[in-house]
């Protein structure tokens, strides 16, 4: 028989705004995971109560980056299956099985194709 193989249909990724609101949807999806360690999930939550009480020099700059900081090290620290589990959910990609043997494929034999009727008992 023929082999089955996995397509992936992603759609085009978009800009600076588009990527920051998908880490935000994706941040927010792990939060309520609970294959994520609860102590892991204080560090967004932390920079987020840092954003609302800063404690050194006022100013936008620092909080940005402390913002930004904390975004990246919780989603690189969080379980990369479970990310990407998330990340494939957002963004709509669909994997299925595609049979190998469709016309048009390379290697596609008519002689593969098995004609029958079904018929529910």
């Amino acid at each position: 028989m023929s082999e089955d193989r996995k397509r992936a249909v992603i759609p085009a990724k978009g800009g600076f705004f588009d990527d920051l609101w998908t880490n935000m949807r994706l941040i927010v999806r792990l939060l309520t995971d609970n294959r994520i360690n609860p102590f892991l999930k204080l560090l967004p939550i932390g920079s987020l109560v840092y954003l609302v009480f800063p404690l050194d020099i006022p100013g936008p700059i620092d909080d940005a980056i402390v913002v930004t900081m904390a975004m990246y090290l919780f989603l690189e620290l969080c379980p990369q299956d479970v990310v990407e589990e998330h990340r494939q959910a957002i963004r709509g990609v669909f994997t299925t099985n595609v049979p190998k043997n469709n016309p048009g494929d390379p290697g596609y034999k008519e002689e593969d194709v098995i004609e029958a009727e079904f018929r529910e008992k």
